[in-house]
């Protein structure tokens, strides 16, 4: 499984570190290393949502606030 999260300057604004952290933080958590990628990217185009993030092309708008919950849900139980 690949999740990417956009750190272009509007995502940034928007909370991209702190989401990336989460991400990193829940990945090692639960052991995860070895079967979900988390990497990086610049504008998706979709600045208007929240943070931007994919995940296996499908997309999701995250806030450092409900990273947790995107996490338990989206790649969590999909893996």
């Amino acid at each position: 499984m690949k999740v990417t999260v956009c750190i272009g300057s509007s995502c940034h604004l928007k909370g991209a570190r702190q989401v990336v952290e989460e991400l990193q933080y829940l990945i090692a958590q639960n052991n995860l290393k070895d079967k979900v990628e988390l990497a990086g990217t610049f504008c998706m185009g979709k600045c208007q949502k929240g943070v931007c993030v994919t995940r296996d092309d499908e997309f999701f708008s995250v806030s450092p606030e409900t990273t947790k919950a995107f996490f338990e849900k989206e790649v969590l139980a999909k893996v």
